[in-house]
């Protein structure tokens, strides 16, 4: 048997963040912004231990929960806004020699700011190092959204462009055609893989040697601002993208039979209005009505399953001409009775709700869909999380997405 090189996956994340503050465990898309590259480490194949640096307990405690090792903190002048990798890198790979006799033959630099990444390429990229024993280090690139041919420097005294770089054989590549110039790579923070000794011994994160794994230009994320922060959370359920994940997310079905919809917090916005003889009142979003029509002409059939026992649901509801349950306890069972009585198959079912006793749920059909302000943990177990929130468009939004679905489809 060939024997499984030692490949250490290394988490730099500290706790002092000024842009995005405490972004690290930040929940992105449901988990912590830290798990998406402890999940990297821990579902490739070739890493064989994970660990965070880090100069925060609580960054180290999330850290703990999703799997990954912190067998040290960082010394808090590792920690600093100017604090490069390498002085890092250099005290975890010192660290855990001196403590443990622990010298993997590769590290790999996996950073929580570029938490998408495509589900093979940290094998990848590993793979390709492995291959080339004369490299240094893997670096991931993209191919540049800007050619720096087209870029220019402005003398300060003059006034005057000059082109920032020259191409051989073509005189004036600032007015060359794209397809003319040469490629160019933008490096991104998905993954660094490098030799230990190039670390530690020539006393930089990359070598001179350095050999690209070119990564899908779709994928690039580098969370800096609370703006790329919605941004990108929007592209992991909404970019049709392949990720590493701490759980798999499924799509909506290709064929969808059913819509199941909770009545408070998603088709109003979970708020109650009561008066004087305790009569209720709830809001409601009038765009839902047409969605729901449109739906129904595909051949779509709903129902409403609700807890609530008021008859303000069953009032809204027949407004909307869709079936509802009320005073339901336990969803999942009667789900599950009602799915079977209908002979409609649970695969081709999408079920939107947004609180903790929709969560049993969620298992039993094709796809679960909750309005952006769901509860946390519902959040955590959604396949699609909604850009508009319960009661403000959530129940059209999902519709109009299914719709376009369809017509995508044929």
């Amino acid at each position: 048997m060939v024997e499984r090189p030692e490949v250490l996956a290394i988490i730099p994340a500290r706790g002092g963040s000024k842009g995005i503050p405490r972004k690290n465990i930040r929940p992105f898309a449901g988990y912590p912004l830290i798990v998406y590259s402890i999940a990297a480490g821990l579902q490739a194949r070739l890493v064989t231990r994970v660990i965070v640096s880090t100069d925060d307990e609580e960054i180290a405690s999330v850290a703990r929960q999703w799997g990954a090792e912190t067998p040290f903190l960082r010394p808090a002048v590792l920690a600093q806004d100017d604090t490069l990798d390498l002085p890092v890198f250099q005290h975890a790979l010192n660290w855990l020699a001196e403590h443990e006799g622990y010298q993997p033959e590769l590290v790999v630099q996996l950073r929580p700011t570029s938490p998408l990444r495509p589900p093979t390429l940290v094998d990848d990229a590993i793979r390709v190092l492995l291959a080339n024993p004369q490299a240094d280090s893997v670096r991931g690139v993209v191919l540049a959204g800007q050619n720096p041919h087209k870029m220019w420097r402005i003398d300060p005294e003059s006034g005057v462009m000059q082109p920032l770089l020259t191409v051989e054989g073509i005189a004036e590549p600032y007015n060359a055609p794209r397809q003319m110039l040469p490629p160019v790579y933008w490096q991104t923070g998905h993954i660094d893989v490098i030799r230990p000794q190039v670390i530690l011994q020539q006393g930089t994160m990359s070598g001179k040697r350095i050999l690209p794994i070119l990564i899908d230009s779709r994928y690039t994320v580098d969370i800096d601002t609370p703006y790329d922060w919605l941004r990108y959370e929007w592209l992991v359920y909404h970019g049709e993208l392949e990720i590493v994940s701490p759980v798999r997310r499924r799509s909506l079905p290709e064929k969808i039979a059913m819509i199941v919809f909770d009545f408070d917090g998603v088709m109003t916005d979970n708020r109650v209005w009561v008066d004087q003889d305790g009569r209720e009142m709830v809001a409601a979003n009038r765009s839902d009505s047409l969605g729901l029509k449109r739906l129904r002409k595909l051949g779509v059939r709903m129902l409403v399953l609700s807890t609530e026992t008021n008859s303000v649901v069953a009032a809204r509801c027949r407004k909307l001409d869709v079936p509802v349950l009320q005073g339901i306890e336990d969803k999942a069972t009667v789900l599950t009775a009602y799915l079977n009585e209908q002979g409609i198959n649970p695969k081709e079912v999408v079920y939107v709700g947004n609180d903790v006793n929709d969560l049993p749920c969620f298992p039993l059909v094709g796809c679960a869909v909750v309005p952006a302000d769901a509860e946390g943990e519902v959040v955590q177990h959604a396949d699609l999380v909604l850009s508009r929130r319960g009661g403000y468009g959530a129940v059209r939004e999902i519709c109009d997405m299914i719709l376009q679905r369809q017509r995508k489809m044929g």
